[in-house]
């Protein structure tokens, strides 16, 4: 397999990822279609396919500067914005990089735009420097974050933004959770570095590993020991902190990081609800690999008619959907894809979720409301508005967890009912 057959997949990512598809389903799909490829070659396609999406703000200011009107034919382009990608933010060999791009963009519109796509990448390594430096004038280019997203950070987190949006444009830490009914950080890491492998423990049972890879070169993954899980998601069980025998309730569970979790850390009689019953499964699966045992239901939380008994709760889960904003840096595309008024929007979705669940909760019981985002609207004003709405909430405790070099962003409320 080539380097023009790797480029072009990405540039079909990357089209259908501008038209309004999910990264990750598109990257799905397109790696089924291509079960020939060699590791290396999945390796490649993927850093490619990500790349440019998290730095999209700085490819489409190099494609504005070197061409005085944007291709006609998109897929070329999307090729073009793939390897000036590889030119200024990866070590392949740019000689190699600009023949199979013009080898690829050859085999699209009869090869008519072949000697323009050859012309632009030269001139992009001959005026690399002051291309660079020009980019930095730019905000959207610069921070590769559109102008609204940027100025809500800068509103919101004014001593935080540079470094949010910093973090998010770097590749993401593998984080693991070690299974504290097995061993803690400590004693994992020594595991760790007896298979050739370093990290750096984060807390009791928390740890990244310094390069990350396949989870099959993880030891003991497949008894349970240990799961990839951000370390910012890991505060959800420690902030709801279930106890034996505790009837609880993970409301929106796949993919199953925090269901395990809470499992976990207590002998708990838990039953998980999601949507999806693709999802489910992936829950599931997670379940069985650590040998617990929980109730799984396919149901819209919301809809409790089609899975409540009655039977009330004594902990509540509620990790709702949201514009995951928090978590850009493992899905890049999120950052183009989402609309300034999103985050309203889902935030209104989120009320009457909200709202059921707390029907299904004992008095004396507690709730933790969790997203991955950090837009207040799905946050601190969706907090407020539900202690307005019930009387008898009080918010035990607020956080909300900052991206940063080991963990994405994520909020947390506790509600305790009164």
């Amino acid at each position: 397999m080539s380097l023009r057959h790797v480029q072009l997949a990405a540039a079909r990512c990357l089209s259908e990822v501008a038209a309004g598809r999910n990264l990750q389903q598109v990257l799905s799909a397109e790696r089924a279609l291509q079960n020939t490829w060699q590791p290396s070659e999945r390796a490649l396609f993927t850093d490619l396919a990500y790349g440019c999406q998290r730095f999209a703000g700085s490819l489409n200011f190099y494609v504005r500067a070197l061409i005085d009107k944007p291709l006609s034919d998109k897929q070329c382009e999307a090729v073009l914005k793939v390897a000036l990608y590889q030119l200024a933010y990866t070590r392949n060999a740019p000689h190699a990089v600009v023949h199979e791009a013009v080898a690829a963009v050859a085999t699209l519109s009869k090869g008519k735009f072949k000697a323009l796509v050859n012309a632009v990448l030269r001139r992009f390594l001959r005026e690399r420097e002051s291309l660079q430096a020009a980019l930095t004038q730019d905000d959207t280019a610069r921070d590769n974050f559109p102008a609204w997203w940027r100025q809500r950070l800068l509103n919101d987190y004014p001593h935080n933004a540079q470094h949010m949006m910093d973090y998010a444009n770097t590749h993401p830490p593998l984080t693991l959770r070690v299974n504290r009914r097995h061993m803690n950080a400590q004693d994992y890491l020594a595991l760790l570095q007896a298979a050739s492998l370093e990290g750096v423990v984060l807390d009791e049972y928390a740890l990244c590993v310094t390069t990350p890879v396949p989870v099959a070169r993880l030891p003991r993954f497949q008894d349970g020991t240990v799961s990839v899980q951000d370390w910012g998601a890991q505060r959800a069980a420690a902030l709801l902190d279930v106890h034996d025998g505790e009837r609880v309730l993970d409301a929106c569970a796949a993919p199953g990081g925090k269901t395990t979790h809470l499992l976990e850390w207590a002998d708990c009689q838990l039953t998980a609800l999601d949507v999806d019953p693709q999802r489910l499964q992936h829950v599931a699966e997670n379940i069985t690999r650590l040998g617990f045992q929980a109730a799984l239901k396919a149901a819209d939380a919301a809809d409790t008619t089609s899975w409540f008994d009655g039977q009330l709760f004594d902990a509540i889960l509620a990790d709702v959907p949201c514009t995951a904003s928090g978590v850009v840096r493992r899905n890049p595309d999120i950052k183009w894809l989402r609309r300034p008024n999103d985050a309203a929007k889902t935030a209104a979705q989120q009320v009457p979720l909200l709202d059921a669940l707390w029907g299904c909760l004992k008095p004396g019981g507690r709730m933790l409301f969790a997203t991955c985002s950090i837009f207040r609207e799905e946050n601190g004003a969706q907090t407020a508005a539900f202690l307005a709405r019930h009387a008898d909430a009080v918010c035990r405790l607020e956080e909300i967890v900052l991206p940063d070099e080991y963990r994405d962003g994520f909020y947390y409320a506790l509600l305790d009912k009164t």
